[in-house]
């Protein structure tokens, strides 16, 4: 009876070892687990969130005028996603790139619509390019497919994950001054964040007046061997939603992004210059990104690709550089546009290796014509290591 009552005792009150024990459960189990008491409850949850794995919701084809394919796929899919939203969508302006079919819809409200769609606690980032690169759901190794004509979009849901801290931010050009405050930076986490891996940017009017040194302005700052930088230009953000974003005017221009933080984030990009033009220099682009080792599960790939290429690039030839990812990477899913000028380079940040600076020579990381591709590891999870 003594043992008994020590052995309740430590259950009751000891979290290291509940939570120990709890981490032999399964999902359905745990969640039965967590109705026994605050602690059990706590404890289930922080090991449910080392099983976290990123899910996302695809659409390729096309429907009623009245609703994007991504607005009619999120109804159907968001039942069971619960988690941090960052939604990237390409929506219809006055008619569809090379369709002449007129929209009765506009970017805002498929914007409106997504969001209603999303936990009102999601930051949500939504952006309107040229073309998409998405994997169809269902599979992590379903064959991923570049869209570059017609309608297309996804929205990629990241949970909360114990170690990893992700969000949005966005800098617009202040149009009385042709000086960028940087102190904006810590304030959006980009600088003086030791935990810092990674920052995806994405510009946006980019042809206005100014635009192009108010990118430089953001990029050569963050210009660092520990940080992945990568993305592009697009046509232009349509959501960016949080407690401290306000909408911005139509044809103000600038950068939105995604900053994703946490010791155990790995990552690395490859550049795909005007030379890459046929299987074998593309898969050739592709080794080099699999010798940076970055590990394949709970990873993410992105590809950012100037709109000159793609089949017209290949010589008519479809699906070149997302079929020469995949044969490389069978499992980790795809994403990524087709935009008006590519950021990025070859590097590699991981736990173990990182590239140091040399003679403070920077890496040139604004280009056209390219693809940038890029691995984003969220650490592993439990359910992997099991």
């Amino acid at each position: 009876m003594e043992s008994a009552a020590k052995g309740g005792y430590v259950l009751a009150n000891l979290a290291e070892v509940v939570e120990r024990v709890l981490g032999f459960l399964p999902t359905k189990a745990l969640l039965r687990a967590a109705c026994v008491c605050r602690l059990w409850r706590e404890c289930a949850r922080r090991t449910l969130r080392t099983r976290q794995r990123i899910a996302w919701v695809s659409a390729l084809e096309p429907g009623p005028a009245e609703n994007h394919a991504l607005v009619r796929a999120l109804a159907r899919e968001l039942e069971t996603v619960l988690y941090i939203a960052d939604a990237e969508t390409f929506s219809g302006h006055g008619e569809c790139h090379e369709q002449k079919k007129a929209r009765k819809r506009n970017s805002k409200e498929t914007a409106l619509a997504l969001e209603k769609l999303l936990p009102k606690r999601c930051q949500v980032l939504g952006l309107v390019t040229p073309g998409i690169v998405v994997t169809p759901m269902g599979s992590s190794s379903n064959q991923p497919q570049e869209i570059e004509e017609g309608e297309a979009g996804f929205a990629l849901l990241f949970p909360k994950i114990d170690g990893v801290k992700i969000h949005t931010f966005h800098f617009s050009k202040d149009v009385k001054s042709r000086v960028f405050d940087e102190s904006k930076f810590a304030e959006a986490g980009l600088k003086n964040n030791p935990d810092l891996r990674v920052v995806l940017l994405f510009g946006y009017n980019s042809w206005k007046t100014g635009a192009t040194r108010f990118f430089h302005q953001i990029v050569n700052p963050l210009n660092e061997k520990s940080i992945i930088l990568a993305g592009g230009q697009v046509e232009s953000f349509t959501s960016l939603t949080s407690e401290n974003n306000q909408a911005q005017p139509g044809d103000a221009c600038g950068v939105v992004g995604l900053a994703f933080s946490g010791p155990q984030i790995q990552s690395a990009t490859v550049l795909l210059d005007q030379d890459v033009a046929d299987e074998r220099t593309a898969e050739a682009a592709m080794q080099r990104l699999k010798a940076a080792n970055i590990p394949e599960h709970n990873t993410i790939g992105f590809m950012f690709a100037c709109v000159g290429r793609g089949y017209r690039h290949y010589k008519t030839k479809r699906n070149m550089e997302a079929d020469a990812f995949r044969k490389f990477f069978p499992n980790v899913p795809l994403f990524g546009f087709f935009g008006h000028g590519e950021i990025g380079c070859d590097r590699i940040v991981t736990g173990n290796f990182v590239l140091r600076e040399c003679n403070d020579i920077k890496d040139d990381l604004l280009h056209g014509y390219t693809t940038v591709m890029t691995l984003i590891h969220l650490g592993s999870t439990k359910a992997n290591q099991a």
